[in-house]
């Protein structure tokens, strides 16, 4: 009785399995030409030893064991095997097919498929005679090779039905991951849209943002927010996590910033209190987000800020100066009670802001160095004198190279208080 298909298990603490059988054979190119041509299998390996023997070997199309074709001298005791029974069983799942398939192509079979069908009886119940059930079946014949091996073609009831259980398997399995990228691709699609459509115009500063993600959904987040009377908000945020979750707690961190921002202008610690408290009763108690909020006065170019724990925003002055923009409270949603506090600055002309997330800083190279704060203030400097988007383009390039592959998202924003 068959119990199930063959397959690698690579979930044992040690794996087992059958890599060759020996068939001894009159000429190997001879048989080689029958087992491929005739009965379709592939060539597993053909190679010649340094001791002038020719390694042989073939493999049906499915399964894991390989047939060695080993041709031996004439005087010696295996030479006496060619031609007759090997013991081996090769398993097809509709064995009329594959026998009218092979006759066709010549293969010589000694019985035309036959089927055979074991059954075994319950005992007698109390209701009634004793009841005659199969408990396995299948379809058998034999044929012959070239050199008159012969083996037996099977068809087994119960590997039929694993076959079907297989497919039905990855079937399903091909569809749920159709699916979820499907779900994915949408969800990048809805995640696109959460970040800045438009940018308010600014008569004293230019700016530009960019998040370049390290999956098809991140946790980075960058937005403008129109604060009204010539205020400009400048958000970044970082959700811990990664991912679709990371994905669906910034979408909630958008909604509260967005929601609550008419606030921001006239009372930012309020505004700030109001964000926190949301995101804090709406996601679990473990979820957080470091987050950068500036508020900008495009008549005085005074920037208001609150760094919740976030990394440190980089004023670089135009003499070359570096003002780092500290951390002024802690991370967002981990505290009901929380309190914000915030920092001021003014912006002078040619002063370039930079605010990031740790995928700049953080990304490592075949050497496990980070990018770092210094290379990034340094990176800075020499762009110093393009646009925005262009110091954007040049940092986001230079971090490339630097990693080679991008493990977390790039998140990066730049502005520059024009010159009158």
């Amino acid at each position: 009785m068959v119990d199930s298909l063959p397959s690698t298990r690579l979930d044992r603490d040690s794996y087992l399995g059958i890599h060759a059988v020996n068939i001894y054979v009159k000429d190997q190119q001879r048989s080689r030409e029958f087992y491929v041509e005739k009965l379709g299998f592939d060539v597993a390996f053909d190679a010649s030893l340094q001791s002038g023997q020719r390694w042989l070997a073939v493999a049906p199309p499915d399964g894991t064991a390989v047939l060695a074709l080993i041709a031996p001298d004439p005087s010696s005791r295996e030479y006496k095997l060619i031609g007759r029974s090997t013991g081996i069983t090769f398993v097809a799942e509709n064995v009329l097919a594959k026998y009218e398939e092979w006759r066709r192509r010549g293969v010589r079979f000694l019985s035309t498929p036959r089927l055979r069908r074991v059954e075994y009886r319950r005992p007698a119940s109390a209701e009634g005679d004793a009841e005659a059930r199969p408990i396995w079946g299948g379809v058998f014949t034999r044929f012959r090779d070239i050199d008159g091996n012969t083996f037996r073609l099977a068809g087994f009831d119960v590997v039929n039905r694993e076959i079907e259980a297989q497919r039905k398997r990855v079937a399903d399995r091909l569809e749920a991951e159709r699916r979820a990228a499907r779900e994915l691709e949408i969800a990048k699609q809805v995640q696109a849209r959460l970040f800045p459509q438009r940018q308010p115009f600014l008569s004293s500063l230019e700016y530009a943002g960019i998040c370049v993600q390290a999956r098809q959904v991140g946790g980075d987040y960058h937005d403008y927010l129109d604060l009204g009377r010539g205020r400009f908000g400048l958000v970044i945020a970082d959700i811990a996590g990664k991912g679709m979750a990371a994905a669906l707690l910034m979408a909630n961190l958008q909604a509260n910033l967005r929601s609550q921002s008419a606030t921001a202008s006239e009372q930012p610690e309020l505004f700030l209190r109001h964000v926190n408290r949301l995101f804090y009763e709406n996601t679990d108690e473990s979820a957080y987000a470091t987050l950068f909020f500036g508020e900008y006065e495009d008549e005085t170019q005074m920037l208001r800020y609150a760094n919740c724990g976030h990394l440190a925003g980089l004023v670089i002055r135009s003499s070359g100066h570096v003002d780092r923009l500290e951390s002024t409270c802690t991370v967002v949603g981990l505290f009901k009670d929380w309190v914000s506090q915030l920092e001021q600055l003014r912006l002078m002309p040619g002063d370039l802001l930079a605010l990031y997330t740790d995928g700049i800083t953080e990304s490592f190279n075949d050497a496990d160095e980070e990018y770092g704060e210094a290379r990034l203030v340094d990176a800075l400097r020499r762009s110093a004198d393009q646009s925005p988007e262009s110091i954007i383009t040049f940092i986001v390039e230079e971090v490339r190279r630097f990693s080679r592959e991008q493990h977390d998202d790039i998140t990066l924003i730049v502005a520059r208080c024009r010159v009158p």
